[in-house]
C-alpha cells in the first residue's frame, strides 16, 4: 500500500480524497494555487505545496510543478481527482517515468477511450450497442454532409477531444449543416486546441444514464449500477439521482452487462463510468467513458452499503484486485451540486467571500464541501462549490429530505444555486421522475 498520496486537485474532491487516505493511514500532500492558500483541502492534509499563482495554467495543470512537489515530498502516488489532469495521458505517463504510480487510467488506456470517436470504434468492436454515425473523425464538410444523408436528420455534430458541452452543434435540417459545422470547429479548437469533428445521430428524448464500473490488474470488472445525469444545462449536470426512475430491472441488468462487457474488453484498471444515451424505447446506446472518478460518485457510494469510491481506487491502484461482484442501490439519492452562480440571472458566476455559511445536517444528508464563513471564492475555477447528497428508503422520501436540506442550507455574501434546486424539486415533471436531457430548455426560475 502506498506510504504518501499527492493530490493533484483543489476544493472539495481534493479535501474527499484526504479523508480516505487518513483513514487508510496514508499521508496526504495537498497542492494549491495562491489562491486557494485558505482552501480546507489544504489546512486539513499532512503537507501542503504550493504549485503556482490563480490561472490554472500556471498551477493545476503545470505538470512540471505537480511532480516537483511530488518528488520534493517523496509522495509514491499522484491522485488526479476529476477535472484538471485526471484524464491527461502526458501526465500518466510522465508519472510513470519518476516512478510515482498515478491513481487512474493509463497512458494507453486514456489514449483509447479519451478520444470519443476511437472510443466509439473500440466499443463497437467490444460489442457494445453504439449510436449510428461517422466512422471516426470526419475529414471534411462534405464528408459531414454525406454522412448526415445516410444516417437521416436530426444529427448530432461533436468535438472529438470535446467536455462540457464545446464543439456540440445540434442540427435538425439539412441547410443548417455547414454553420454548425463551422462554429463547432472553432469553438473546439479554442477549446482544446483540435477541431476534430464526428457526427452521430440524434437521439430523441434521451436521458443521459451511467454506470459506475471497477476495474482491476487482472482484467476483471464489476458495476455499481447506474446515475441519471439528465437534468443538464448547456450539457452540464445540475443534478443526479441514483436509481433513476426510467430505468426497469431488465434495463438494469443489460446496461451493467454492456459496460462490464465494456471494461473487460479494454482491461480497463481503476474507476471509471460508461456513460450511455437511453431514448425514450430505452434503447441504450454508448456515448463516451470517462476514466476517472466522477463529481456524483458520493450518491453510489450511499445506496451501496459501505463502499467508498476512492478507497477503492486506491486499493486497485496498489494491486489489490476487487471481490468481482456486481452492486445494486439499496435505497435512493439524489446530489445537488451548488456552483456560485445567480440562477435568477442566467446562472451568472458569482465569485466572492461569503459571509455567512449554514450546513444542512440530519438523517440522511451528506455535505461535500470546501468552503466555509469567511472563504473567498475565487473566479479562476469551476464554480461548483458544494455538493449536497440526501439518502432515503424511496424516491419520494429522497425529494422531501432534499427539500429539508436544502431550506437549512445558507449561504451569503454570494449568489448560489440553492434556490434553483429548491424550485427544481417541486417541478411536477422532476417529481414524478418525466424529463430528459431538454429539461432545462423549459424549467422557467419563478421570481426571486
Amino acid at each position: 500500500m502506498f506510504k504518501k498520496i499527492l493530490i493533484a486537485n483543489r476544493g472539495e474532491i481534493a479535501l474527499r480524497i484526504i479523508r480516505t487516505c487518513r483513514e487508510m493511514g496514508i499521508s496526504s500532500v495537498a497542492v494549491y494555487s495562491t489562491a486557494d492558500a485558505e482552501s480546507l483541502h489544504v489546512r486539513f492534509a499532512d503537507e501542503a505545496v504550493c504549485i503556482g499563482p490563480p490561472p490554472s495554467t500556471d498551477s493545476y495543470l503545470k505538470i512540471s510543478n505537480i511532480i516537483a512537489a511530488a518528488e520534493i515530498t517523496n509522495a509514491d502516488a499522484i491522485h488526479p481527482g476529476y477535472g484538471f489532469l485526471s484524464e491527461n495521458a502526458r501526465f500518466s505517463k510522465i508519472c510513470e517515468e519518476h516512478g510515482i504510480k498515478f491513481i487512474g487510467a493509463s497512458e494507453e488506456m486514456i489514449n483509447l477511450m479519451g478520444d470519443k470517436a476511437s472510443a466509439k470504434a473500440t466499443m463497437k468492436k467490444a460489442g457494445v450497442p453504439t449510436v449510428p454515425g461517422s466512422d471516426g473523425i470526419l475529414p471534411s464538410f462534405s464528408a459531414a454532409k454525406k454522412t448526415a444523408e445516410e444516417i437521416g436528420y436530426p444529427v448530432m455534430l461533436k468535438a472529438t477531444a470535446g467536455g462540457g458541452g464545446k464543439g456540440m452543434r445540434a442540427v435538425w435540417k439539412p441547410e443548417d449543416l455547414e454553420d454548425a459545422w463551422d462554429s463547432a470547429r472553432q469553438e473546439s479548437k479554442a477549446a482544446f486546441g483540435n477541431d476534430g469533428m464526428y457526427m452521430e445521430k440524434l437521439i430523441e428524448e434521451p436521458r443521459h444514464i451511467e454506470i459506475q464500473i471497477v476495474g482491476d490488474s487482472k482484467g476483471r470488472a464489476c458495476h455499481l449500477s447506474e446515475r441519471d445525469c439528465s437534468i443538464q444545462r448547456r450539457h452540464q449536470k445540475l443534478t443526479e439521482e441514483t436509481p433513476s426512475p426510467f430505468m426497469t430491472d431488465e434495463l438494469r441488468e443489460k446496461m451493467g452487462d454492456a459496460a462490464v462487457l465494456a471494461s473487460e474488453y479494454i482491461k480497463y484498471e481503476g474507476a471509471g463510468t460508461i456513460e450511455f444515451l437511453v431514448d425514450k424505447h430505452r434503447n441504450f446506446y454508448f456515448m463516451e467513458m470517462n476514466t476517472r472518478i466522477q463529481v456524483e460518485h458520493p450518491i453510489t457510494e450511499q445506496v451501496i452499503a459501505n463502499f467508498d469510491l476512492i478507497r477503492e481506487q486506491i486499493k486497485v491502484a496498489a494491486g489489490v484486485p476487487i471481490i468481482g461482484i456486481n452492486y445494486y442501490p439499496t435505497q435512493h439519492s439524489i446530489e445537488c451540486r451548488i456552483n456560485a452562480e445567480d440562477p435568477f440571472n442566467k446562472f451568472r458566476p458569482s465569485p466572492g467571500t461569503i459571509t455567512i455559511f449554514h450546513a444542512p445536517g440530519g438523517h440522511g444528508v451528506r455535505l461535500d464541501t470546501h468552503v466555509y464563513a469567511g472563504y473567498t471564492i475565487p473566479p479562476n475555477y469551476d464554480s461548483m462549490i458544494a455538493k449536497l447528497i440526501v439518502t432515503a428508503q424511496t424516491r419520494e422520501e429522497a425529494i422531501s429530505k432534499m427539500k429539508r436540506a436544502l431550506d437549512e442550507f445558507v449561504i451569503e455574501g454570494i449568489k448560489t444555486t440553492i434556490p434553483f434546486h429548491r424550485q427544481l424539486m417541486d417541478d411536477p415533471d422532476y417529481v414524478s421522475g418525466n424529463y430528459t436531457t431538454a429539461f432545462m430548455d423549459s424549467f422557467k426560475m419563478q421570481t426571486e
